[in-house]
């Protein structure tokens, strides 16, 4: 039988719902864009999801809490929470293919909430920059013979170098309670016995073995005084804002040049660049594990890592750190996701993404363990120490470890220039993400302004931002992105993860998002038992496990630090007042809705808890087939079918009728 086809490339099915032939050779959305393929989409969700916290955070997580018995809760809350809120979020984008504000015509009850997550991309964004500022530093200062945190001579060294103790060694010598190297020739017997060094006269050698650096506490390395002396050139308080540092000024300005020349064109740049820095991170740690397999004391690193230390599963703290990072590894809840899969055509299969996007994701943060502790074993093998000596976490792993290790071996410039390289190119993922959301969410909010000017909305976030960042290229910007990093994000996002999923199950409707999905995806998949996993995760389980996080995270509170010093009091209301913004935009935004809306009381309430009129699939042939799938389903879509129907200076003018109604002439249209 001859398949029909009409001029919108819609066709009718067997069972009378349309089916769209998307256009495989365009963009669907000529107005908003597309991805050019799909591998685009799957490669910038990889890149966003996949980031630093992979690299420096989950290898630190793993040892700390139990090694290998840590991947237990890791993988439950994977399951439970992570890859349902993840395909909740990329299918919900898509659907509507709407940024992460002007998406909640689906629930207005929640508009307020994308206004937070705006404020939370935007902190987030400013820490992000902040650190690839600090990887370009360090990735042009690789590019010499001599690493300049080799060694304790250079100017910003103090006498508590740590190097100091093996260069005196070298020489014949030990560090002395006066913190100088003396020669142990000029010892004499009650001397030697002080310090616990002994002389063997048959061999005429010193021996060392009980000999401990009467400093040994206050010792630093030099990769660490480098980075706190130099780098930062640290100030000794928060209080104390000293002057901006020149070199990190201008790597700062650098990477948002970077971020803004491979975003000029929004997606369709984007899209390009992700085929690099979302594959070459990949390379790069392939390399350092060869690499590092190869180094004395590798093994007992990659043992330490996995090992399992099952005691450790009856602290409640192990599943708290297993679900945050879990959480935050597969960017959820931020906006992010959503503005991504909205740029995906309508029938783009976001199901398989999901699942391809979050297992790739953890299969790399595991990945990475192996990479990182066989590098940190091999530290331990040359400082002399066990790996639970040498093991930090976030910038000590990726400032202070690592720079010390690269120092060690072999070639250290070039494993330096890779890493580091890497480094900026996983920053500049989630950065182009961040950028990415904001500027959609802004041009949606205005697209009959802005839509057309996207290079100057980019333009002028990214020089908001940039110019909000300058606190952190002071002397005083290491406390400020510890700042930043404890108060910027973490409460937020779980509330964000617990109301997005709560609101769309039971207010919106699990059956009315079913359906949705079904409008996409086909009959196949939402008929399936398996479906059901994903529908009692977002409707009870995962809303659960997050008021769970939440209420551990509150009662167990404790006012973050910077290197164990409290913020001042100042600081810590500049820090709940970022907490603040990203939570009361939400009752705020009600307030603002019910002011502005015409009707009683009553109506102008329950106007937030029913779809926008406008709400639905962004073009016409798909907001009729949403509303026949609805229709034969027992649902409704939400919005109303025919978009030009409406006044578009005051949407909410039919507040009292049945928005997802459909008239006659749209049934027939819509069949």
């Amino acid at each position: 039988m001859e398949r029909l086809q009409n001029s919108e490339g819609e066709r009718p099915s067997k069972n009378g719902s349309v089916i769209i032939d998307d256009d495989k050779n365009g963009d669907e959305n000529k107005e908003r864009g597309n991805w050019s393929s799909p591998v685009e989409f799957i490669l910038a969700c990889l890149g966003y999801a996949v980031g630093l916290g992979n690299v420096w955070r989950f290898p630190y997580l793993c040892y700390r809490n139990g090694g290998g018995a840590f991947l237990i809760p890791y993988t439950i809350m994977l399951v439970f929470a992570g890859l349902p809120l993840f395909f909740l979020e990329v299918s919900f984008g898509q659907y509507c293919s709407e940024g992460m504000v002007t998406c909640w015509k689906a629930l207005p009850l929640l508009r307020g909430m994308s206004i937070g997550q705006f404020l939370v991309s935007f902190y987030l964004n400013i820490s992000y920059s902040v650190i690839i500022m600090y990887t370009i530093y360090y990735f042009f200062a690789s590019f010499t013979s001599v690493l300049p945190w080799v060694g304790c001579n250079h100017n910003w060294n103090t006498a508590f170098c740590s190097s100091l103790v093996d260069d005196c060694f070298q020489v014949g010598g030990i560090m002395t309670a006066n913190n100088t190297c003396a020669n142990l020739t000029s010892f004499d017997q009650d001397q030697l016995d002080m310090y616990n060094v002994t002389y063997n006269y048959t061999s005429d050698e010193y021996d060392l073995s009980q000999y401990v650096d009467p400093f040994k506490d206050q010792r630093q390395p030099a990769s660490q005084e480098y980075f706190k002396y130099q780098v930062l050139q640290q100030s000794d308080t928060m209080s104390d804002t000293g002057g901006v540092v020149w070199q990190l000024a201008l790597c700062f300005i650098f990477a948002w040049i970077i971020t803004f020349l491979c975003m000029i064109k929004g997606i369709k740049t984007t899209g390009k660049v992700v085929y690099f820095t979302a594959t070459f991170p990949y390379f790069v740690l392939f390399i350092l594990l060869i690499r590092g397999l190869t180094l004395p004391g590798s093994g007992e690193g990659i043992k330490y890592f996995i090992t399992p230390r099952w005691e450790h599963l009856a602290t409640p703290k192990v599943w708290l750190d297993a679900a945050v990072q879990i959480f935050y590894s597969l960017s959820v809840s931020a906006g992010g996701l959503t503005t991504l899969a909205s740029y995906n055509k309508f029938h783009n299969n976001c199901y398989r993404d999901s699942l391809l996007v979050a297992s790739l994701n953890c299969l790399t943060s595991l990945f990475a363990g192996f990479v990182i502790f066989a590098i940190v074993g091999f530290m331990a093998h040359e400082a002399g120490k066990e790996v639970d000596e040498v093991v930090t976490q976030g910038f000590g792993l990726a400032f202070v470890a690592y720079p010390e290790a690269v120092a060690r071996m072999p070639a250290g410039p070039f494993w330096s220039v890779m890493f580091f390289l890497m480094l900026i190119t996983l920053g500049l993922d989630s950065q182009f993400t961040g950028m990415e959301k904001m500027s959609t969410a802004v041009c949606d909010m205005f697209p009959r302004y802005l839509r057309k000017r996207r290079t100057l909305v980019m333009l002028v976030v990214c020089s908001v931002s940039c110019i909000c960042g300058f606190t952190c290229v002071t002397r005083a910007g290491a406390y400020w992105m510890s700042l930043l990093d404890n108060y910027g994000a973490n409460f937020q996002m779980l509330f964000y993860g617990l109301a997005e999923a709560a609101g769309l199950m039971w207010i919106y409707g699990a059956k009315r998002f079913t359906n949705d999905i079904r409008t996409m995806l086909g009959d196949t998949l939402v008929d399936s038992k398996l479906f059901y996993y994903w529908i009692v995760n977002w409707a009870v389980i995962t809303p659960l496990l997050m008021a769970g996080i939440m209420i551990f995270n509150f009662i167990n509170w404790s006012e973050p630090t910077h290197d164990n010093e409290q913020y001042p009091l100042w600081g810590r209301t500049i820090g709940w007042l970022i907490i603040a913004s990203g939570l009361l935009a939400l009752p705020i935004d009600w307030v603002y809705k019910i002011i502005k809306s015409p009707g009683s009381i009553v109506e102008r309430i329950n106007l937030l808890f029913v779809p926008s009129p406008k709400w639905g699939p962004a073009l016409p042939q798909h907001r009729r087939e949403a509303a026949n799938v609805h229709k034969q389903h027992g649902t409704t879509m939400g919005g109303v079918v025919n978009l030009s129907s409406l006044n578009h200076d005051n949407e909410d003018i039919n507040k009292n009728a049945k928005y997802s109604a459909l008239s006659k002439a749209d049934t027939e249209s819509a069949v």
